[in-house]
């Protein structure tokens, strides 16, 4: 697609070592770097989000880090247009955007384009919140089969946070997630060169999670989220309060549970969330080259054949 300018997905689960092949990339090749995170764009959540040190983001700048209050709420079509503006502002330079992260519902909502969804509406998501303390996310995981089967059959039970979302669009609309999003928008105008890092052995990336959460610990997590905790403004039905980590040590400062149960509970939802990701890139509709956490230099080099072959077409 010679007349499309080209851009670099840099896709992968929580703790596979995207961060480090990006700033390799940045200091290789002409690109410039666009966060690709639900979690990232949240001011003063850093230890648990593993956000770039300082360090590394003077090393190589990354776009939509530190961009909203965790008050504030940012969906899909947010992200979309401050991505597609950001890759604009890049190409200009005659640079390449390179977009990482593993928030993959971003990912897929450059490449394809945008259901005519409606935006989070804060008093609806309260309601369903209270219902489900009264009836169970069971009960209304049962409600939503009975309004949109196909849904029901595609979200665990154990998901409240997808069962919320897709009952709350029907709420708003009256209309079924299903229905809605078998509408497209506009899809993305660059040529994409994907890739995936991950390890090939899963308990390695298990190691990783578990190791990093602690580390987190260590440099002073609950800390951060007490600070969080402190602030009228914030609740845990707040997605920046729901992030993996977050949750759980919120649910361990309101008396839930102890510190040692939190970091279990907070290292299990950390897993889970990379399976979730594993499983969207397993299922990618469009080509990925997928590479090995543990081979750096070769990885360094995958990518870099890719780029300079592309540039000759």
């Amino acid at each position: 697609m010679p007349n499309k300018p080209t851009a670099i997905f840099l896709m992968g689960p929580t703790a596979s070592g995207k961060t480090n092949l990006a700033i390799r990339l940045y200091q290789t090749l002409p690109v410039e770097i666009i966060s690709v995170d639900s979690a990232l764009i949240y001011k003063g959540m850093d230890i648990g989000t593993a956000k770039p040190s300082a360090e590394e983001l003077a090393q190589a700048p990354h776009r939509l880090i530190d961009i909203l209050d965790p008050a504030e709420s940012y969906s899909a079509m947010n992200f979309r247009i401050d991505a597609l503006r950001e890759m604009a502002e890049i190409t200009a330079k005659g640079k390449i955007p390179l977009l990482v992260g593993g928030t993959m519902l971003y990912y897929k909502a450059l490449l394809e384009g945008l259901s005519p969804l409606p935006n989070a509406d804060e008093s609806v998501r309260t309601d369903i919140e209270h219902k489900a303390e009264k009836m169970g996310w069971a009960t209304l995981h049962q409600e939503l089969a009975q309004i949109d089967p196909v849904s029901a059959n595609r979200i665990n039970p154990n998901d409240s946070q997808r069962i919320s979302r897709a009952l709350e669009v029907f709420y708003l609309t009256g209309k079924t997630l299903t229905e809605l999003t078998e509408q497209k928008g506009d899809t993305l105008p660059y040529h994409i060169l994907q890739f995936a890092i991950a390890p090939e052995n899963r308990q390695v990336l298990h190691q990783h999670i578990e190791q990093r959460f602690h580390k987190m610990i260590d440099q002073g997590f609950q800390a951060e989220v007490e600070k969080l905790y402190a602030r009228p403004d914030l609740h845990i039905n707040l997605p920046s309060i729901r992030c993996v980590g977050y949750r759980q040590m919120w649910e361990h400062l309101r008396g839930d549970y102890n510190l040692d149960e939190a970091i279990y509970r907070g290292i299990c939802a950390t897993r889970q969330l990379a399976k979730r990701q594993i499983t969207w890139l397993r299922g990618w509709k469009t080509p990925i080259q997928w590479l090995d956490s543990l081979q750096n230099e070769q990885n360094l080099k995958k990518v870099q054949q890719a780029f300079d072959l592309a540039m000759q077409t």
